[in-house]
């Protein structure tokens, strides 16, 4: 009577399981015992511990996929400093033989015999120029992009936008030849009437001639730059989460105070991201505006006077007629233009990044 009695060997009955526990030491637990060797830690016990994990295949497809990557960053790095070695490296002779101030002089003239150059009359100009057109095309650009991706119906927003699209496909000298044969009258007659209604004021000031002028220079380069601001702020504003915007207009908001409140501080990094972009764009161009521009060495406000001038568009114009002084010349305002979109695009990335760090942090 007081004898155990025996316990079953079937398996439904959990038999040979109990008595295989038996065996462990205090402490360890039956489903340990119980796992197949086939789900235990290589290297362990089976006891929870002890077991060494997998090694990692020394080359897989991640590992290169990094290594690739970094490569890719590094390359870029290098690029850039390979280029600014390359244009100080040429610009040193030529900014030794300089007989004027380099950074106030108001003159271009080395060729001659003692050469004398100066960049601050093409820098003011490249600076006016952009600000200018930026000033003009981005209203406009973002309107568009607002109205193909919150107004107009989807297929026709689809069809606007891929005729924006072709714009920025169209070669810039093409911009420039129209600019300068049949802009250039309605720019002309645009000035006359600014000149004689509010030429009072110095920027719209002169007594003539007027055309070739920093504004139909500006005009030209913004409708340039007007599809790349427009591409990509249309496709940051597409990105706005729905609950968004439906979550304002479920509070009773407008489709204007809707896109106000959700829509444009959503997409504010993108904005900035596109608008310096654009003008990137803008500094560079060279061929529309050496066509359409007065070409002239001074730093002057007035926008409808015949005259400014870019560092990339003398750049075009004087390469082919400069000698060894003079090509060196060149490539040292060259460097400055290198100098001021760097300047640009950090300055751009610092805003981007500034904003996130206050987005995430108000997250």
């Amino acid at each position: 009577m007081g004898e155990t009695p025996p316990r079953s060997a079937d398996a439904g009955t959990g038999g040979i399981h109990v008595a295989s526990g038996h065996g462990r030491p205090a402490g360890a637990s039956a489903r340990v015992a119980e796992a197949p060797v086939s789900t235990r830690t290589p290297g362990g016990d089976g006891l929870g511990g002890g077991g060494g994990l997998p090694r990692a295949r020394a080359f897989g497809a991640e590992r290169a996929f990094r290594g690739l990557t970094l490569a890719a960053g590094t390359a870029v790095l290098v690029i850039i400093a390979a280029i600014a070695v390359f244009l100080i490296a040429k610009a040193v002779p030529a900014l030794s033989a300089n007989t004027e101030n380099f950074w106030t002089y108001e003159g271009w003239a080395p060729n001659e015999t003692q050469p004398k150059f100066g960049i601050g009359a093409l820098a003011f100009g490249t600076v006016l120029s952009s600000a200018l057109a930026l000033l003009i095309a981005v209203p406009v650009a973002l309107g568009i992009a607002l109205y193909l991706s919150h107004y107009a119906p989807r297929r026709l927003g689809t069809a606007l936008g891929f005729l924006i699209d072709l714009l920025a496909a169209v070669p810039s000298v093409v911009f420039g030849l129209w600019g300068r044969d049949v802009f250039s009258s309605p720019v002309r007659d645009f000035s006359v009437w600014l000149n004689t209604h509010v030429g009072w004021l110095p920027i719209f000031g002169g007594d003539g001639p007027f055309g070739a002028s920093v504004l139909l220079g500006a005009l030209v380069l913004a409708i340039m730059v007007l599809p790349i601001i427009t591409s990509l702020s249309r496709e940051v504003f597409l990105q706005t989460p729905t609950a968004n915007e439906e979550a304002a207009l479920a509070l009773g908001a407008t489709r204007w105070e809707m896109i106000r409140t959700a829509v444009l501080p959503y997409g504010r990094p993108g904005i900035i991201a596109a608008v310096m972009l654009g003008l990137g764009r803008a500094l560079g161009e060279t061929i529309a505006l050496a066509m359409t521009l007065g070409i002239t060495f001074n730093i002057s406000f007035n926008l409808i006077q015949n005259g400014g001038n870019t560092i990339a568009a003398n750049i075009a114009n004087a390469f082919g007629e400069a000698n060894d002084t003079g090509r060196g010349a060149l490539i040292a305002s060259g460097l400055v233009l290198f100098t001021i979109t760097l300047i640009v695009n950090i300055t751009a990335r610092a805003i981007i990044y500034r904003r996130r760090e206050f987005t995430e942090s108000a997250a």
